[in-house]
């Protein structure tokens, strides 16, 4: 649950409403420093911290994907499975008028408008993830699982990258 020095986001908000538990993570944030930075910072694996990244199709149709934070989203892979032209990250401004967070500190959980949400199905098989809480610096250790109890989540298969051994 929050400590008394987080911040209450809405991110934080909407897990409480939805009853999911949590650890509030603290660490210091760094600019552009992403997923890398947060994992060393809490002595975690990368590949367990995951990334909010807002994304537009061609016709600028918003949406959240969760992907792995030692991997790289496949926009090719994603607009075939979505049945697009093409999906492409958004420019910050935009990402921020749609999530209603800084870049740096987006969370999935109680964006400002509601969007799809794509989650990368190796995400769900994890003990646990590190996401997001809504405010640059801070992340929340949840069950991933939880993930579906709270948002309306379509599994994908769309990530760059290896497999950690």
């Amino acid at each position: 649950m929050p400590r008394p020095d987080c911040p209450k986001t809405n991110a934080i908000r909407c897990l409480e409403q939805a009853g999911v538990a949590f650890e509030v993570c603290l660490y210091a944030y760094e600019e552009r420093g992403g997923t890398r930075v947060s994992a060393r910072e809490l002595g975690v694996e990368e590949h367990q911290v995951v990334k909010t990244l807002i994304m537009e199709t061609d016709t600028k149709q918003p949406m959240v994907v969760l992907m792995h934070g030692d991997r790289e989203v496949s926009t090719k892979q994603l607009a075939r499975v979505l049945g697009v032209k093409s999906v492409h990250p958004c420019e910050p401004q935009v990402a921020q008028r749609h999530s209603g967070y800084l870049v740096g500190g987006t969370s999935p959980f109680g964006t400002r408008r509601s969007m799809p949400v794509y989650v990368e199905a190796s995400i769900l098989d994890l003990d646990h993830i590190y996401i997001n809480g809504g405010h640059r610096g801070l992340l929340v250790r949840i069950d991933p699982q939880d993930l579906g109890r709270i948002l309306d989540v379509t599994v994908v298969n769309v990530a760059i990258g290896e497999t950690p051994t």
